[in-house]
């Protein structure tokens, strides 16, 4: 004969021992409508992460465009001011030369009759 070890606490002979739950519990699982309802939800939560992160990137454009457009008007500017520039040292400069003060002023000789 087999002496087989029983534990005080365990179950003996099929039955339920104290301070055991009885309780069964079955897995629920979702339903083929809240599936489709969560996953409708996800797409939407992508779809309007994608919208909100490609805005984000055409106002990035247009700020780049708007910093472009300021950085050619300047040049055009820079460019305006260095020809003026050049006009002017070039005045000073003719109006400091020797050959500038040698020279008689212009003066108006008479005037062409018809």
């Amino acid at each position: 004969m087999r002496n087989e070890y029983v534990s005080r606490r365990g179950m003996i002979n099929n039955s339920w021992s104290r301070n055991q739950n009885t309780v069964r519990h079955t897995t629920r699982r979702l339903g083929s409508l809240s599936t489709a309802a969560i996953f409708g939800m996800m797409v939407l939560i992508l779809g309007l992460i994608y919208a909100t992160q490609s805005v984000k990137a055409t106002s990035y454009d247009y700020e780049i465009s708007n910093v472009e457009s300021e950085i050619s008007d300047l040049e055009a500017k820079k460019e305006d001011l260095a020809v003026e520039r050049a006009r002017l040292t070039s005045i000073a400069a003719a109006e400091n030369s020797q050959v500038a003060s040698n020279m008689p002023d212009g003066q108006v000789s008479g005037y062409a009759n018809e």
